[in-house]
């Protein structure tokens, strides 16, 4: 099961569904530009080799203290699914990547103040059975989940995915790529299942 109260903790080896959404529901992204810059600076922060600014100063590097294991990108808000090995290197990573972007946003949209409702949140993950189904949460976020271009699911197809996304830790959870597809649409099936038998049911009053 999910923690509610976790900002308070803070955890070594366990994983953190994440997520943050924009000031007063205000998209985040405007364009694929902007998709692209979050992209990269996910990159930046956790691929194998650190990343130089233009002056030769390393940003944070947190490869191997942190792995993102999904994502999804929407317009107003994200969804990041992180196994955090060290303690504080969660908190080390959030810091860098929303101030970066915030930054970003606000230089190219010639405004001020906070991009995000809040710092962020978290939920931490304890339960394997609740860890399948954050996933399918996070990837499922999208109408259109199977050609989402903002999402890791994607990657969970292909063999070539960015290093910066360790899918490992799931994918060992499911026989093979086709099973965890089949627990996706499984969730289709469900609901179409609840949505028939709710309108099917005689009304009171």
């Amino acid at each position: 099961m999910p923690s509610r109260n976790v900002l308070k903790l803070d955890i070594p080896e366990t994983f953190y569904h994440v997520y943050a959404r924009g000031i007063s529901r205000g998209r985040i992204y405007m364009n694929d530009e902007d998709y692209k810059y979050f992209l990269l600076l996910l990159a930046r922060y956790l691929s194998i080799e650190p990343s130089k600014d233009r002056n030769g100063v390393t940003y944070p590097h947190l490869f191997g203290r942190v792995e993102l294991v999904c994502y999804c990108l929407m317009p107003n808000h994200f969804h990041l699914l992180i196994y955090q090995q060290d303690a504080g290197a969660m908190k080390a990573f959030m810091q860098s990547l929303m101030t970066s972007y915030s930054r970003y946003f606000n230089k190219k949209y010639k405004r001020s103040g906070s991009l995000f409702e809040s710092r962020y949140k978290a939920s931490m993950v304890i339960q394997e059975k609740y860890l399948q189904h954050i996933t399918r949460y996070i990837h499922m976020n999208p109408k259109y989940w199977k050609t989402f271009q903002y999402s890791s699911l994607q990657y969970y197809f292909s063999a070539e995915a960015p290093e910066f996304l360790v899918a490992d830790r799931i994918e060992a959870l499911f026989k093979g790529r086709q099973e965890y597809l089949a627990f996706l649409e499984e969730y289709i099936e469900q609901k179409k299942l609840v949505d028939s038998t709710k309108y099917a049911l005689p009304e009171f009053y």
